[in-house]
């Protein structure tokens, strides 16, 4: 991987493609001034085949989770919930997409989080970095021949086909006003056309209920399939949450995606794969809390990451966007801390840090992107600071070699 100054285009064409967030609050998102290179070699051995082992072993976690009731309560489930996570689990209901963040410095990909729920940045990796690709190929700015991680689109064509018969009415949903999660919800509409699918926008917060305990979009249609960019955690402690069962309508994503999405998963990975190569060492803080403090006592699987945590390690809600009340901490010392703290009532997670890459003074993050259970691309957000947030820089990569 190497960071390459590049030539931007004389036209991004921003405003006729629709990219009305590509800067924000007066700083760009969307940076082309340089560019991610990698090897094709590289993107299949050293992110591609390891995101689609971790997809599989995260699945591998819920089949444990859902049986476990103790688990349920410490992913955060409310007790009323509980049934319908394990009943979408134990019928197949089946999944779309999700992005895995990923630390990478041309080692072993560390698996940081992954958003397997509502993550956005769809537009941006699947569509306008491939347009990018290409007009600076035909520009002489990149060779002939350079390639790109990014199969997104297509795959996710696919996967409505596998997973519809044709001409089904999907609506998809987002907050009104946000112009990054409406581009989100577009891409994944052009996706389920593309794929033979009916699609219908509508904003989350016109969606009403019928009589009959149906959900209804704006002009009073019946959703029978709903993409929401709306996480089932809030869902769950929404006056509506009690009304997805009787309404018959089929989510994407599905219900367990809660599991997925949740960062309690780490630990619990942790347990399971103790010493993978992609996972870092995850604990509940509840439990490791007094070991860490007294450098003493905790489970055997604790003390063999002791040292390692000691080193530097990072606290994490449960639930949490965009970076906050997240922590970092090196020797027992603060190192950098969120200045967002909207989700410090949350029961935490502590993960082993392992520090970013920096190249021109920004930390990459690689986002791989997981359709059905398959990674098919790459998305690259870098910030200056150690924690990724909201209006960090979306960079686009390419293949050479």
């Amino acid at each position: 991987m190497e960071k390459i100054s590049l030539t931007p285009r004389a036209d991004q064409r921003e405003a006729e493609t629709g990219f009305t967030f590509a800067e924000m609050h007066g700083e760009p998102y969307w940076d082309e001034t340089s560019a991610y290179r990698f090897t094709l070699e590289e993107i299949e051995t050293r992110i591609e085949d390891p995101a689609t082992e971790l997809h599989g072993m995260c699945r591998e976690a819920v089949d444990r989770i859902v049986k476990d009731e103790r688990l349920m309560d410490r992913m955060g489930i409310p007790p009323g919930f509980r049934d319908l996570v394990a009943s979408s689990w134990k019928s197949f209901a089946p999944e779309v997409y999700g992005r895995m963040d990923l630390a990478y410095d041309g080692g072993d990909a560390k698996l940081l989080e992954y958003n397997a729920d509502t993550p956005t940045s769809l537009y941006e990796t699947a569509s306008f970095q491939w347009q990018w690709l290409e007009d600076q190929i035909k520009a002489g700015v990149l060779p002939e021949g350079a390639d790109q991680f990014n199969g997104l689109h297509e795959a996710l064509a696919e996967r409505f086909r596998e997973l519809f018969p044709a001409n089904t009415d999907i609506h998809f949903a987002a907050a009104a006003g946000n112009a990054e999660d409406y581009a989100t919800v577009e891409a994944m509409a052009w996706a389920a056309r593309e794929g033979g699918m009916g699609a219908h926008y509508t904003d989350l917060e016109k969606i009403g209920l019928s009589g009959e305990g149906q959900f209804l979009d704006a002009e009073d249609r019946v959703i029978g399939t709903l993409f929401k960019l709306y996480p089932w955690e809030d869902i769950f402690r929404d006056e509506f949450g009690a009304a997805i069962v009787p309404s018959g309508c089929r989510f994407i994503e599905p219900p367990w995606k809660a599991l997925v999405s949740n960062k309690a998963i780490l630990p619990v990975l942790w347990e399971m794969f103790e010493g993978h190569p992609n996972l870092l060492p995850a604990f509940f803080l509840e439990d490791v809390a007094g070991p860490m403090r007294d450098g003493t006592g905790g489970s055997p699987l604790f003390g063999r990451a002791r040292d390692i945590l000691k080193a530097g390690h990072v606290v994490k809600p449960i639930f949490s966007r965009e970076g906050s009340s997240i922590d970092i901490l090196e020797n027992g010392r603060p190192l950098e801390t969120a200045s967002n703290r909207g989700y410090d009532d949350h029961p935490k997670v502590v993960q082993a840090y392992v520090p970013l890459p920096v190249f021109d003074g920004f930390r990459p993050v690689l986002g791989a992107w997981i359709v059905g259970e398959t990674c098919v691309g790459l998305g690259i957000r870098e910030d200056r600071a150690r924690i990724t947030q909201d209006l960090s820089r979306f960079k686009p990569h390419f293949l050479q070699g």
